[in-house]
C-alpha cells in the first residue's frame, strides 16, 4: 500500500506541459498493475461517504433555497385570494402576463445555461456556486418590491440569468468528486430539496398568509423577502465550507485570478484518504485544457439530442407541476381556500421524495439500465396525467390521486437523465463534455418548460376555461411530451448498442486531432464500471 501510494504521489507532480505529455503519463497509469489500495472497496466507500458530508448538505440546501424562490410565483398567486391580496390582484396581472413572466425566467436560462457552466470549468467551482446562490437571494428580495407587470417580467428574467448553470453545475461539480456512475443517488439526494421546497413551501406560504398585511407587506411580499435573506447569507457561507476541485496529492493550491480574492476552505480529502481517491479517480486530477474545437467537438455528438428530447418531456411536466399544481387543484374544487392548496399542494412532492429516494440508488447498481428505469417512471406520469383529465368531476379525489401519480413518477427522471449525460460525455469528452453536455441537455431541455409555462395552462386561455374539460388539451399535450421522452430514451439505448460510446478524439493544446485509446480513461473506478454492482454488497448481503 505505501509503495502504491507513493507511486501516486510521484505521478500527481510530474510535468503536464503538453497534450503528448499527457497522453503518455495516462497510458503509463492505465497499462501499470493496479495498485494495492484499489483492493479495498470497503475503504473506498468510506472516502466517498466522507466526501457526501461535506457537499451534499451544502447542495442540498442552496438547492432547497434557489427552487423556493424560483418557484413562488406559483404559490404567490392564490396565496390570500379571498382577501383580494393574491399576486395577481396586487398588480392587475393577466393570465398572459403570468404566462410571459413565467417563460422569461426559462428564456434567460436556455439562453446562458451553457456559457455559465463552462465559466464554472474555467473559474472557482465553489465561488461560482456561491456566486449563483447570493445572486439569486438579491432577485429574490427584489420581488418585494414589484408593483406592475413589466417589474414582474423583468425581474424573472434576471433571474433566469443569475441562476443559469445552477442545475448542470452541481452535476460537473459532482464529477469532480465521483465516478458518475455513482452520481445518480447523490443528485437524486440533493434534487429532494426541489420536492422538499414545494412541499413545505405550500406549508410555509400558509403561514406567510397568517401575516399578511403586516409591516406594509403582503403575505406574498414576505415570503419573497425572508427566501431571499436567508440565500444571501447561506450563498455566503458556502465560500467557507464548499471546497475546491480536488489537486494531485503533494500539490499545493495557487491562488491566482478570481482564487485570489475568495477565502481559503480546508481541502476535500487530505491524508490516506486523498491517495486513494487519487488512485481510484485519476481522470478528475489532470484535466486537459479545453479549446473550442473541444466544445464544437461535443456539439456534434449525436448523443446530445436524445438526451435533450428525454429531458424536454419530463422537465415540462415537472414544471407545470410545480407552478400550476395549487391552479389545478383549485380547478378540481373551486370551494378550497388558498391555505387548503397549500396544503393539499404538498403531498404531491412528498410523492416525489419518495420515489427519488427508492429509485435514483436503484439505478446506480444497474447503471446500463438507466432508460428503463427513466422511462418507467414517464409511463406513471402518464397514467396520472390520464387520471387527472378523465376522472369524473362528480369524484375530484380521484383526480387528486392522479397528481400523486404524477409526483411519484417525476422524482427519478431528472436525476436519471443528468446521471446518464454525465456518464456518457465524461467518457467520451472528458470535462469539458460533462461541463457543455449537461448545460445542453438542462438548458435545451427547458424549452419544455417554455412550453408549459407560455403555451400550455394558463398561457392557453380558451383550454384554461371553467369546466369538466379544464387543462384537458394541456395535459394531452404533455402525455404526448412525455411520449416523445420514453421514445428517445430507447433510441439512445438501442442506438448505443449498435453504435458504442467509446472515448472520442481528444484535442490537444496545439488543436490537433490525437486518437486516445481507452486507456486513458482507466483509473479504479472506471474498472469497476465495466460491470454493474447489482445488488451485491446490500447490507443483507454483507450479513450473509
Amino acid at each position: 500500500m505505501a509503495d502504491a501510494s507513493a507511486d501516486g504521489v510521484t505521478k500527481a507532480l510530474s510535468p503536464r506541459n503538453s497534450s503528448t505529455s499527457y497522453d503518455t503519463t495516462a497510458r503509463q497509469e492505465a497499462n501499470a498493475a493496479p495498485p494495492a489500495i484499489e483492493s479495498n472497496i470497503e475503504r473506498i466507500e468510506e472516502v466517498y461517504r466522507r466526501l457526501d458530508l461535506r457537499i451534499i448538505p451544502a447542495f442540498w440546501v442552496l438547492y432547497f433555497l434557489c427552487s423556493a424562490i424560483r418557484s413562488n410565483i406559483g404559490l404567490a398567486q392564490t396565496m390570500n385570494e379571498d382577501t383580494g391580496h393574491d399576486l395577481i390582484t396586487v398588480l392587475g396581472l393577466s393570465s398572459k402576463d403570468i404566462s410571459t413572466a413565467l417563460a422569461l425566467f426559462y428564456v434567460a436560462y436556455v439562453i446562458f445555461d451553457c456559457p455559465s457552466n463552462l465559466l464554472m470549468s474555467k473559474l472557482s467551482p465553489r465561488g461560482w456556486m456561491a456566486r449563483i446562490v447570493i445572486a439569486v437571494g438579491v432577485i429574490g428580495v427584489s420581488f418585494t418590491a414589484v408593483r406592475d407587470a413589466w417589474s414582474l417580467k423583468f425581474l424573472r428574467f434576471l433571474l433566469g440569468v443569475v441562476i443559469a448553470g445552477m442545475w448542470p453545475g452541481m452535476a460537473y461539480y459532482l464529477t469532480l468528486f465521483y465516478p458518475p456512475s455513482r452520481t445518480g443517488k447523490r443528485i437524486g439526494q440533493y434534487f429532494t430539496a426541489a420536492q422538499v421546497s414545494a412541499a413545505v413551501g405550500g406549508l410555509v406560504s400558509a403561514g406567510f398568509q397568517l401575516i399578511d398585511g403586516r409591516g406594509g407587506l403582503f403575505g406574498f411580499q414576505w415570503m419573497f423577502l425572508i427566501y431571499g435573506i436567508v440565500a444571501i447569507v447561506v450563498g455566503i457561507a458556502l465560500l467557507w465550507w464548499l471546497p475546491d476541485r480536488p489537486l494531485p496529492p503533494g500539490q499545493s493550491r495557487a491562488n491566482t485570478g478570481i482564487a485570489k480574492w475568495l477565502p481559503t476552505t480546508p481541502e476535500a480529502l487530505t491524508g490516506e484518504d486523498a491517495l486513494i481517491h487519487y488512485e481510484d479517480l485519476k481522470r478528475v486530477y489532470h484535466p486537459r485544457p479545453w479549446t473550442l474545437k473541444d466544445l464544437i467537438g461535443v456539439l456534434m455528438d449525436w448523443r446530445l439530442w436524445p438526451l435533450t428530447l428525454m429531458y424536454f418531456g419530463v422537465v415540462g411536466v415537472g414544471i407545470g407541476t410545480q407552478l400550476y399544481g395549487t391552479v389545478i387543484i383549485h380547478g378540481i374544487n373551486p370551494k378550497f381556500t388558498g391555505v387548503q392548496l397549500s396544503l393539499l399542494f404538498a403531498p404531491i412532492w412528498i410523492m416525489d421524495l419518495i420515489a427519488i429516494l427508492i429509485v435514483t440508488p436503484i439505478s446506480d447498481r444497474f447503471h446500463r439500465l438507466r432508460p428503463f428505469f427513466f422511462s418507467a417512471a414517464a409511463s406513471i406520469q402518464i397514467a396520472g396525467l390520464l387520471t387527472v383529465t378523465f376522472a369524473p368531476t362528480s369524484n375530484p379525489w380521484a383526480r387528486y390521486g392522479g397528481l400523486l401519480l404524477i409526483g411519484f413518477g417525476l422524482g427519478p427522471t431528472v436525476p436519471i437523465c443528468m446521471t446518464w449525460t454525465n456518464e456518457i460525455f465524461q467518457r467520451r469528452h472528458g470535462e469539458v463534455g460533462v461541463a457543455s453536455a449537461s448545460a445542453l441537455v438542462s438548458g435545451l431541455g427547458n424549452l419544455g418548460s417554455i412550453t408549459t409555462t407560455y403555451a400550455l395552462y394558463t398561457g392557453w386561455p380558451a383550454d384554461a376555461a371553467s369546466g369538466p374539460r379544464q387543462y384537458r388539451n394541456s395535459n394531452l399535450v404533455m402525455i404526448a411530451i412525455l411520449a416523445v421522452s420514453i421514445t428517445s430514451s430507447f433510441v439512445m439505448f438501442i442506438a448505443l448498442k449498435i453504435v458504442g460510446d467509446k472515448p472520442g478524439k481528444k484535442l490537444g493544446n496545439d488543436g490537433n486531432s490525437a486518437n486516445d485509446d481507452s486507456n486513458s480513461f482507466q483509473d479504479g473506478a472506471a474498472r469497476r464500471e465495466v460491470e454493474q454492482r447489482g445488488f451485491g454488497r446490500m447490507w443483507w448481503s454483507k450479513k450473509a
